[in-house]
């Protein structure tokens, strides 16, 4: 399988590096990126070809990424509908609909749309796939494998999806880091440091994700066994139900699939 990815930036670059550390052959990249900063870093880094335009030369390849921003995509969509050959095209841009960048490709329907999270910088990602029916089965296996490169991937069965996987794992990263904020402040006003309440946050967070990982309890069975009657753990949740957290972490994951639902209206507008 050879690759093309347009756009050179962070998840680009994390694809990237998730594929060769499991031994994708670099030189089966290519990278098509405006920048000569990031071109020449990612050719020094990983050994992929690169290329400051996107041309015939640039997508002569099985499968094309399209990690450019939104606002960005259609001028890149246009520009590049005349030198499809029946390639995979895979877009990572958040927000745009797969029948949206269908008709700014002129109809071209052999898509599939991606949005993985930030974690994939650090091949622990979660990406949701959702392909259009003209997509080939070989086709939905090539995504998998550049997606599974950087973490774990969920198909979609319909496109509306999407904006409850934006709002639930592509933010949800925010969340965790919103939640981690709050507990190092508490940890501060108790007496800790900055670096304690650091070390004492992020392993609290990693150490309770790897026990969930691997057990086969939910969450709330997992959070029942660590919360003994009367007990310290009992009290903070209790003022937490009284502020009502729990509904508050609802109410705005809801929000957020809200809102991605107002910007693929809007991006789908272009």
């Amino acid at each position: 399988m050879n690759i093309s990815f347009i756009g050179g930036g962070n998840m680009a670059s994390a694809l990237i590096g998730g594929l060769v550390a499991q031994g994708f052959d670099a030189s089966h990249i290519r990278v098509a990126e405006v920048s000569d900063q990031n071109r020449e870093a990612l050719a020094a880094r990983y050994g992929v070809q690169t290329f400051a335009l996107v041309n015939t030369e640039a997508i002569a390849s099985d499968v094309i990424v399209l990690a450019v921003k939104p606002q960005q995509l259609r001028e890149v969509a246009v520009g590049m509908a005349p030198l499809l050959n029946q390639q995979l095209v895979i877009s990572i841009a958040a927000g745009v609909r797969a029948t949206d960048l269908s008709r700014w490709l002129g109809g071209y329907r052999q898509l599939v749309r991606s949005m993985p999270n930030t974690p994939a910088m650090v091949s622990a990602g979660m990406s949701g796939l959702y392909a259009l029916p003209e997509v080939a089965q070989f086709q939905r296996q090539q995504a998998e494998t550049i997606l599974q490169a950087v973490g774990s991937t969920l198909w979609l069965n319909a496109e509306e999806q999407m904006d409850s996987i934006t709002a639930v794992s592509g933010s949800g990263p925010a969340y965790v880091f919103y939640f981690m904020e709050a507990m190092q402040a508490a940890a501060a006003e108790l007496g800790f440091s900055p670096e304690q309440a650091r070390t004492l946050t992020l392993q609290t967070f990693l150490g309770a994700s790897r026990l969930a990982s691997q057990s086969e309890e939910d969450a709330a069975t997992l959070r029942a066994r660590v919360t003994s009657k009367g007990g310290t753990t009992e009290r903070a949740l209790g003022s937490m139900e009284e502020a009502k957290v729990k509904t508050a972490i609802i109410q705005a994951i809801h929000a957020a699939a809200g809102r991605s639902r107002e910007l693929g209206d809007a991006l789908g507008q272009e």
